[in-house]
């Protein structure tokens, strides 16, 4: 098959694990770009490695990873052959911080290769992975488990990635490289940065690598004006994201206000700047809203290279979701019964946060006050700076005296859930406590969670297949500007 010069459709990497690599491979074979989630990969291995790797994949992916000795590291502290009881609870991994041990980079790396390794198997498609700008601390480790890998393309979101462009150039090159890390408190002539040296950590056999495209995922041309200005080094594309689309969104431009639920409004400022976007020179996919046909027409007549769309592949069969999840959420979807509200408090980052109202999630008001909280995964914790002048590391969904202890407001608390161990939960890898509780999801997804029965082939049908989102999207697209094979 011959691939369009820029694929169409951009399939959203939602995280944690909801795009594994069984969907962005379905979605690759299709011609269009599969995204794996780059978001916790370092757990999510090792928890399914402790529920003994049904199928395989995981330890075919190990035998292909380039330092076998690393490889075989990995699964010796993790693999549990036969797998651990469904109610047994995951062995907990020691929270990262700004200095991650050998052991804990090793997992990172080998989690990323693993996840790119088994998208991009057996086929000659585009496999892109995702990452929050966010969550700084395993970024370093987390690219050049990717890069070894072969990714296609590397997209990021939540935040303004200007340095990764250029790690991108230099991790390729086998060259040492930093990240400063964003400090609350942190005085001028401080440095706080992550670090990663491919030659430290390869014992000098770093393998050649191929640079990735890098899209990041904005929310407004002036962002994109700026990275294309000031990023590190070649920024390749964007993604543009308006407020409909599932996960984080930006916070609305100018004053803030609400409405009578309590959401964001967002207005005309928000509007993207079509005629700016073109004016870059640089391919760009508009998403939020853009799971149908027409609205793909739309982009493509707006100067677009096409859209990227989360939603409807996250309840799709090759998503990560968990079964009964997905079954819950079309049958809401088809009888009209789904809610979705942009709650400003819920995430721990403190961006506005897509969510769904579900039965037996954390957005019932009496589960989300019944659970105790914790901070145990530590990924959107955020680093402020000790009067010895130090890192310390705070979330405003761990126990409220222990952030307050740490210099935090306790009004930071209210609202916030601890999206962490949620979304790990949204997928089958919640954790199991020592009451024998389980971790409750918290499903996110965009405005368009409404219209999935637009994907369902038979009125009585509950489920449909990555495949059939990408036929129906490109339906109205021309031959000549893709096909998807049969």
């Amino acid at each position: 098959m011959e691939l369009a010069r820029e694929p169409i459709i951009i399939q959203g990497g939602m995280g944690v694990a909801v795009s594994a690599w069984p969907l962005a491979k379905a979605v690759a074979q299709t011609g269009q770009l599969g995204v794996v989630s780059g978001t916790a990969l370092d757990v999510v291995l090792a928890r399914r490695l402790q529920r003994g790797d049904p199928g395989g994949h995981l330890r075919r992916a190990l035998a292909e990873f380039p330092l076998p000795d690393i490889a075989q590291r990995v699964l010796d502290r993790y693999f549990v052959p036969g797998g651990t009881p469904a109610d047994a609870p995951f062995v907990p991994l020691r929270l990262l911080d700004e200095s991650p041990s050998q052991d804990q980079q090793e997992l990172i790396v080998v989690a990323n290769f693993v996840e790119v390794y088994l998208a991009k198997e057996d086929h000659d498609g585009l496999v892109g992975i995702n990452y929050l700008e966010k969550i700084q601390l395993p970024t370093l480790p987390s690219l050049f488990g990717a890069l070894i890998a072969g990714v296609d393309y590397v997209l990021m979101g939540a935040g303004i990635p200007t340095a990764i462009p250029g790690i991108l150039d230099r991790l390729c090159e086998g060259k040492p490289v930093e990240l400063a890390l964003r400090v609350e408190g942190a005085e001028r002539d401080d440095r706080f940065r992550c670090c990663f040296d491919p030659d430290t950590f390869t014992g000098g056999q770093t393998p050649w690598l191929r640079r990735p495209k890098f899209l990041p995922i904005v929310a407004s041309a002036t962002l994109a004006t700026m990275l294309t200005r000031k990023a590190s080094g070649a920024v390749d594309g964007f993604v543009v994201e308006g407020p409909t689309a599932g996960g984080h969104n930006a916070p609305p431009r100018g004053q803030p206000s609400f409405n009578n639920r309590g959401e964001p409004v967002y207005g005309e400022r928000d509007v993207v700047d079509l005629a700016a976007m073109r004016s870059l020179g640089r391919p760009f996919w508009l998403a939020g809203s853009y799971g149908s046909p027409e609205r793909v027409v739309d982009a493509l007549e707006a100067g677009a290279a096409g859209v990227q769309v989360g939603t409807a592949f996250a309840f799709c069969n090759e998503s990560g979701m968990s079964e009964s999840i997905r079954r819950a959420v079309i049958q809401g979807s088809k009888s009209g019964a789904l809610d979705v509200c942009t709650d400003p408090v819920a995430s721990p980052t403190g961006f506005p946060f897509k969510v769904l109202s579900l039965l037996g999630s954390l957005s019932e008001a009496a589960a989300y006050q019944l659970r105790k909280r914790r901070c145990d995964l530590g990924f959107l914790r955020q680093a402020f700076r000790k009067p010895n002048g130090g890192l310390g590391w705070r979330c405003p969904a761990e126990p409220v005296a222990a952030y307050v202890h740490k210099g935090g407001q306790q009004a930071d608390t209210t609202g916030r859930k601890c999206v962490c161990n949620a979304l790990m939960a949204n997928v089958g890898l919640g954790q199991v406590r020592a009451d024998g509780g389980r971790e409750l999801p918290l499903v996110t997804s965009g405005d368009e969670v409404r219209h999935l029965a637009q994907f369902l082939r038979g009125s009585d049908a509950l489920a449909y297949s990555a495949r059939d989102v990408v036929s129906y999207l490109l339906s109205l697209v021309g031959a000549r500007r893709t096909s998807v094979p049969c």
